[in-house]
């Protein structure tokens, strides 16, 4: 099993922990990883756009003017594409973006990720993150001892102290160990993960 040290919030090493090879250190398959950023990011998608076609678009009940003897193409109503406030031809309808992955390649993906910032040394595990109050000057301190920016934190359980101090930080987000999925771990370069959070994933994905 691999190893990796375990740090308070003040960067003292008090422990060290094994980590789950198939979990943290798992070959890392990028494809998986690409596939399911696309399935996120499809998902949110809203898919709303749309436009009239010559069908929804107002007006146009008559012919413009009579079949033949105007010297003029026939036309069948001021409607069509080609006329000024016509239909649109081919344009976007409402639509789903969304496609389907099967679970085991999404948990595939996921440990693939994970694997990924343990071996690219980005991945720090802290014993808990315990603030009194809501500080965003706490929480910054706390990353800055870490030498961390760009940071996604992971908590094992709901922490609102934590969530409410770091939401004005930048480039900083709070997940629950429940929520952790392979867009944020990719969208962030450094990961910070709770001992209790190493728990959760290890039994959810082991």
């Amino acid at each position: 099993m691999a190893k990796i040290a375990v740090y308070d919030t003040n960067r003292n090493q008090v422990s060290e922990r094994e980590l789950s090879d198939e979990v943290f250190n798992a070959e890392v398959k990028e494809y998986l990883i690409h596939d399911m950023v696309r399935y996120q990011l499809a998902a949110r998608r809203q898919g709303t756009s749309a436009v009239k076609n010559r069908a929804a678009v107002a007006g146009g009940g008559k012919k413009p003017y009579r079949q033949k003897g105007t010297g003029n193409a026939r036309q069948g109503t001021i409607r069509a594409p080609h006329y000024v406030g016509g239909g649109v031809v081919f344009g976007p309808t409402p639509r789903d973006f969304s496609f389907k992955l099967n679970k085991k390649v999404k948990k595939a993906a996921l440990r693939s990720a994970l694997s990924a910032r343990f071996k690219e040394e980005r991945l720090a595990v802290l014993n808990d993150i315990q603030l009194d109050a809501i500080s965003t000057k706490g929480v910054a301190e706390i990353l800055k001892r870490f030498e961390l920016d760009n940071v996604l934190v992971v908590v094992g359980e709901g922490n609102r102290n934590l969530e409410l101090s770091a939401r004005n930080l930048p480039h900083v987000k709070v997940l629950k160990a429940e929520g952790v999925n392979v867009y944020d771990l990719m969208n962030y370069r450094n990961l910070v993960v709770t001992e209790g959070a190493v728990e959760q994933l290890e039994g959810a994905l082991g």
